[in-house]
């Protein structure tokens, strides 16, 4: 997990819209323990995912030689890949989209609410960033119309380190994406797919340690330089 740089300025209300994150992934809820029935998701978009077209093949390491990665390429367009998490049960749901925006999310939704056991919960809780396609209080009215069991949990600005999508978004950059090597779009989206079909059979839920009383210590350390004026 990474801790946010210093340099953003945070959210003034960033403990009370954090921690009911940090206890959702403890298994709470306005603390109360999570129902059997209760699912937590966590979703993000990892934008402009380029199929590079590089002029000669990437050769993997060696001994004693590191992997030799061609410079010039060709732009053979660019995936929007959406994925949501399942905290608790390791389970991973993605879709590459042209373009990024409500109707691309909306899609990743359903994609999760339609099938089961979402479809049957009592509450599908969804840990979501501030973007375009699902911030506000429109956005909580559309998907809540489409879901009514849907809650939506938005995190604080500069705060992705509190999302654990983001955890498996940097697995796909290094299993998959290192180096971007390939002939077309078909062939970035397929990789994606099939890497995350294999994930999800070996996956295990993310060991997160970071609590409440983390955050109120780290708050605390970092307010004073929150408050210094700019040099």
């Amino acid at each position: 997990m990474a801790l946010p740089h210093l340099d953003f300025p945070w959210d003034p209300k960033f403990s009370e819209k954090a921690g009911p994150i940090l206890d959702l992934y403890q298994g709470i809820w306005n603390g109360t323990p999570l129902h059997p029935t209760d699912y937590v998701l966590s979703a993000d978009e990892k934008t402009s995912i380029q199929a590079r077209q590089r002029r000669h093949r990437s050769l993997p390491p060696q001994p004693e030689r590191p992997m030799l990665v061609e410079t010039e390429y060709q732009r053979g367009g660019a995936w929007v890949y959406l994925a949501a998490w399942d905290v608790r049960r390791a389970k991973v749901f993605g879709r590459c989209e042209a373009s990024n925006g409500i109707a691309s999310f909306d899609r990743l939704v359903s994609d999760v609410m339609s099938s089961e056991p979402y479809r049957s919960a009592t509450r599908v809780f969804w840990i979501m960033d501030n973007g375009s396609g699902h911030r506000g209080s429109k956005a909580i009215r559309r998907l809540q119309t489409q879901w009514p069991t849907l809650i939506p949990v938005h995190t604080p600005v500069h705060a992705s380190w509190l999302n654990q999508v983001e955890i498996y978004f940097s697995i796909i950059q290094r299993k998959v994406l290192t180096p971007n090597d390939f002939t077309s779009l078909a062939q970035l989206e397929d990789r994606l797919l099939r890497f995350q079909q294999h994930y999800q059979q070996i996956a295990a839920p993310f060991r997160w340690t970071f609590t409440r009383k983390d955050l109120a210590a780290l708050l605390s350390k970092i307010a004073p330089v929150q408050m210094e004026p700019a040099a």
